[in-house]
């Protein structure tokens, strides 16, 4: 019953909701104009055009947004588990989409980037990012596996030529942030059941600094936030993505 109240938590919270108004990944979808800062935390979702890259990252089809994966439930789902735990605050019910050359980007503190294997930011974008970046802001990096991490790498080098993606340590401060997360072993992809590697940037490359970018390689914490009040995923899982996503953010607004 421990492991499992999380998720009721999150059944708790959610009912009334109406889940015949899902979005079918792929299809349409309406997003609502952006909220002003207004001294509440707001999840930032990073929109940028798929169509950009040449490969267009795995799976990718004209149509598909990519960016906009798991969108709107991922985020509205771990909202409310980040309420109920924590003093972060955080709208539950709206959330806001930004380019990275956008200037309001910087009146938040933590943005979320998926589907990097998608990505290719104009200069403009690296240059909002690096800004962003060195002036504070945590970027959290999910939802993608494979081949896709040679496009992520190469994006990164624009923005920060002198940063590597280097493995976070288990012992970091981020994986004891709110939860004590003592194994990695937990974490896979929810499909193709890959480990997932966490990945770092790091102030001047040296993990004892700060860490300004959390890649989950091979990882889709997003999707267990989406489905976990749906039974599509062991509740387990569902609840480690949950106390990754925790974790993530307290480290992001205390460091």
């Amino acid at each position: 019953m421990r492991r499992a109240w999380l998720v009721g938590l999150l059944a708790s919270l959610a009912l009334g909701s109406d889940l015949s108004a899902q979005r079918r990944r792929g299809g349409p979808i309406e997003i609502p104009p952006n909220l002003k800062y207004d001294g509440l935390f707001t999840f930032v979702r990073v929109k940028f055009d798929p169509s950009a890259s040449a490969m267009g990252g795995f799976g990718w089809y004209p149509g598909d947004q990519r960016w906009d994966h798991d969108y709107p439930r991922g985020e509205r789902n771990f909202t409310k588990i980040l309420s109920a735990l924590t003093t972060a605050r955080p709208r539950v019910e709206a959330s806001n989409i930004l380019t990275l050359d956008d200037p309001e980007l910087f009146k938040f503190p933590v943005a979320y980037l998926c589907e990097p294997g998608s990505w290719m930011p104009t200069d403009k974008e690296v240059a909002g990012l690096r800004s962003y970046l060195k002036k504070g802001g945590f970027l959290i990096v999910d939802d993608f596996q494979g081949n896709d991490i040679f496009n992520l790498e190469a994006q990164l080098r624009r923005v920060m030529p002198e940063s590597r993606m280097i493995p976070i340590p288990l012992q970091h401060p981020i994986f004891d942030a709110f939860y004590r997360i003592e194994s990695f072993e937990q974490y896979v992809h929810p499909y193709s059941q890959a480990p997932t590697q966490f990945l770092g940037i790091f102030e001047d490359n040296d993990p004892t600094k700060r860490l300004m970018v959390a890649i989950n390689y091979n990882g889709d914490m997003s999707e267990y936030w989406e489905f976990s009040d749906t039974g599509a995923f062991p509740i387990d899982l569902s609840n480690d993505a949950y106390k990754l996503g925790v974790n993530y953010v307290v480290y992001a607004l205390t460091r």
